[in-house]
């Protein structure tokens, strides 16, 4: 799975090359919360949290070695046809919250496939080896933003369709990313890394696929807001 590093790196690229209002984003520091949202209550990105909810149900996927969310249910159910919760479902934590799960999926599919290309089996070696390989990859990546978790933010968190979030986590996961964003700078990586497992054609092919289906899908939204 793309970490912290990652998902905040693609933040910075979608706002630079897009603009905020390019994207229908109107509450920057909520969407970018939302791209962290998933792996708030999941137990290791924010080990204070006060409960836990299962991986499966919060990436929509099934637990394996290569989980693949299923970004589309997300977006199906709860940015064009949010059932029951009405078009002001469509918020900048939830957008953001997509966002995220289409980069896992992305990530992960071609992580699924680039090792059936090369032959190697999903399993614990390959684990860390891909593991350590995208840390590499995220330690490469240049981010700077922080998340100002205030008023507005934490009533799209209350309000947040999937699963309440609390204030308290909300913060601390703003806390989380804020280490991450310094411990970048600290030991970031300049040039290539010497990868384990994978490539740096194979993280600008998913870095790419991410970036525009993550667009393509915002720009979308804001259509249908126009209707």
């Amino acid at each position: 799975m793309p970490s912290w590093n990652i998902h905040i790196a693609h933040v910075e690229r979608l706002l630079a090359e897009e603009g905020a209002e390019g994207l229908g984003v109107r509450d920057v520091d909520a969407f970018l919360l939302g791209n962290l949202v998933p792996d708030i209550y999941v137990g290791y990105m924010v080990p204070d949290a006060t409960m836990r909810i299962d991986y499966k149900l919060t990436h929509l996927t099934l637990r394996n070695h290569i989980p693949v969310p299923r970004c589309d249910e997300f977006w199906d159910f709860y940015c064009v046809n949010p059932r029951g919760y009405g078009a002001d479902c469509v918020t900048d934590l939830v957008k953001g919250a997509w966002c995220h799960l289409v980069c896992d999926h992305v990530y992960n599919s071609h992580t699924r496939d680039w090792l059936a290309r090369v032959g190697v089996r999903p399993g614990e070696e390959a684990r860390i080896a891909k593991q350590a390989d995208f840390a590499d990859f995220g330690r490469t990546l240049s981010i700077s933003m922080g998340i100002d978790v205030g008023a507005a933010v934490l009533a799209q968190c209350e309000a947040f369709p999937q699963y309440r979030i609390a204030g308290a986590d909300a913060r601390s996961a703003a806390r989380v990313a804020r280490s991450i964003v310094e411990e970048n700078a600290t030991n970031h990586l300049e040039g290539t890394p010497d990868y384990r497992l994978l490539t740096a054609d194979f993280f600008e092919a998913a870095r790419k696929e991410a970036h525009a289906t993550m667009v393509e899908g915002l720009h979308k939204l804001i259509e249908a807001e126009k209707m």
